[in-house]
C-alpha cells in the first residue's frame, strides 16, 4: 500500500513535465510564427518598359528581393511621399541583390525619357530602380493581379487614383508580408507617412513612417534566405 502514493506522485510529475514541455514547444512555435514571413502568393507575370528603354519582366527579378509600387511621375499626393520613403528604403538596404520596381499608370505622360528624368530628380541611383511604362490596359490589369487598387481609366475621375500600398517579393518571385499583432498577414505594406507612431492617421506631411522600418527589417530578413 505504500508504492501507490509513491507512484500517484511520480505520474504527477511525468504529467506535468510533459505540460511544461507542450508549453515550451508552443512558445517557441509562436516565436517562430511571428518572426517569419507568409507567402502570399506567386508574384504576377509582367513585361514592362524601363526609364532606359530596357524591357523588364517578373523572370528578370528573379534572385533580387524587390518591391512593387504603383504611382505616376505627376502626382502631387501621395507618389512624392511613396517616392521618398522608396529612396529611403534604397539608401538603408544598399544591397545589389535588392531592387525596386515603381510601375506607372500614367504611361501616356510617362515615357521612358520622362521617368528617366523623374528618376534623376528623386536621386535614384541603383542600377535595380526600375520606373516601368506600357500599355495603360495591360498595367491596369496587371494591378488587379496585385490586388493593389489603380483606377479604371475609362473614368476620368478615377483614372489616376491608386492605393498607397507596396508588395515585397522575395528571391523566388513570392509575395511575403509578416504578420501583425493577431498574428494575421497585412498582405501588404504601406508606403505613406503618418501622425502617429502606430500609423493609424495618414497623413502627406506626417513624420511617422511604420512601414517603411518593417519593410527594410524584413527585406533584410529574405536577403540573408
Amino acid at each position: 500500500m505504500s508504492k501507490l502514493p509513491s507512484r500517484t506522485k511520480k505520474d504527477s510529475l511525468i504529467a506535468a513535465a510533459v505540460l511544461i514541455l507542450i508549453f515550451l514547444f508552443i512558445g517557441v512555435g509562436m516565436g517562430y510564427f511571428k518572426k517569419s514571413l507568409f507567402t502570399v502568393m506567386k508574384v504576377p507575370e509582367f513585361r514592362l518598359t524601363d526609364q532606359n528603354g530596357q524591357k523588364i519582366s517578373n523572370r528578370d527579378m528573379l534572385g533580387k528581393v524587390y518591391l512593387v509600387e504603383f504611382f505616376y511621375s505627376r502626382c502631387p499626393t501621395i507618389c512624392p511621399v511613396m517616392n521618398a520613403n522608396m529612396k529611403y528604403i534604397e539608401e538603408a538596404i544598399d544591397d545589389p541583390n535588392f531592387a525596386i520596381i515603381s510601375i506607372s499608370i500614367d504611361p501616356a505622360n510617362d515615357t521612358p525619357e520622362v521617368l528617366k528624368n523623374h528618376a534623376k530628380m528623386l536621386g535614384a541611383k541603383s542600377p535595380n530602380w526600375h520606373f516601368l511604362t506600357g500599355d495603360r490596359d495591360y498595367i491596369g490589369q496587371l494591378a488587379d493581379r496585385f490586388d493593389i487598387y489603380v483606377g479604371d481609366k475609362e473614368d476620368e475621375a478615377e483614372s489616376l487614383n491608386h492605393s498607397g500600398m507596396i508588395a515585397l517579393v522575395d528571391k523566388e518571385g513570392n509575395l511575403r508580408s509578416r504578420f501583425d499583432e493577431n498574428n494575421s498577414p497585412i498582405l501588404y505594406y504601406s508606403g505613406l507617412n503618418y501622425e502617429d507612431r502606430a500609423g493609424k492617421k495618414p497623413s502627406l506631411r506626417g513624420k511617422y513612417h511604420p512601414d517603411r522600418e518593417k519593410l527594410i527589417e524584413d527585406i533584410r530578413k529574405l536577403l540573408k534566405q
